[in-house]
């Protein structure tokens, strides 16, 4: 778990941070604050990873309390101001979001900062580095929905969406709002494969491959042009 803080002096805002963070299942809130001097009270008594921060705030700004710290965690920025992005990742804050923030770019933002808490940990003690987990969270109807890896038969691009088809469910695929190209960044290489630009696969769930389509079970996927090497690496021999 990543232990965070919330700092907004902006009541609404700061609402809306904490609801956010309760999203993200591998988010701990330790506190939420309207000042950063308030935080600075926290931080004597509570270990942090992780510091939501907004910049304009009267007193100290946030920009400010970052320099002020000694010992620093990691900063994820939130203003409604884009100008001082800039000074922002001149200190190592891990992202720079602008109001209001759609819940998908605050995700990725988090998995940033979870990436590098992972790293950070590994390379202390490489004996407790753990492997990556056997499953994925999307987001789905404003909830973040667990996805077991192992369940996964295909995932088709949409517009907008993709829908991702489960063998637990093959009737009912999931349909969480993001792209193909997110999607494939969030799957292993050893376990994925991107066929066409609509279609990724489960390797261990194809039956059957044919020059320009591949089985999953009965249902025919087509590969295009561009991914058929990858397909071909897959049988060891060409089509």
């Amino acid at each position: 778990m990543l232990r965070c803080l919330a700092i907004d002096d902006e009541p609404l805002a700061l609402e809306l941070l904490v609801d956010n963070i309760s999203k993200v299942p591998y988010l701990e809130l330790v506190a939420s604050c309207s000042n950063p001097l308030e935080a600075m009270n926290v931080l004597q008594e509570k270990s942090v990873d992780l510091i939501f921060l907004d910049i304009q705030m009267p007193g100290l700004t946030g920009l400010q309390f970052i320099q002020s710290l000694t010992q620093k965690p990691m900063f994820i920025l939130i203003t409604a101001y884009e100008k001082y992005a800039l000074e922002g990742f001149n200190l190592d804050v891990v992202d720079y979001l602008v109001k209001p923030v759609p819940l998908d770019r605050f995700i990725k933002a988090c998995g940033k900062a979870w990436e590098l808490h992972q790293l950070k940990n590994s390379q202390n003690d490489p004996a407790s580095a753990l492997p990556a987990p056997g499953y994925i969270f999307v987001n789905v109807d404003y909830s973040m929905l667990k996805i077991v890896l192992a369940d996964i038969l295909w995932i088709e691009g949409l517009k907008d969406y993709i829908k991702i088809y489960l063998k637990s469910t093959p009737n009912k695929p999931v349909i969480p709002r993001m792209s193909m190209k997110a999607m494939e960044e969030e799957l292993p290489a050893s376990q994925f494969i991107r066929v066409h630009k609509s279609f990724i696969v489960s390797k261990d769930h194809i039956t059957a491959v044919r020059k320009n389509s591949l089985f999953i079970g009965t249902m025919e996927i087509p590969v295009s042009e561009n991914y058929r090497d990858a397909i071909t690496s897959i049988i060891g021999k060409q089509s």
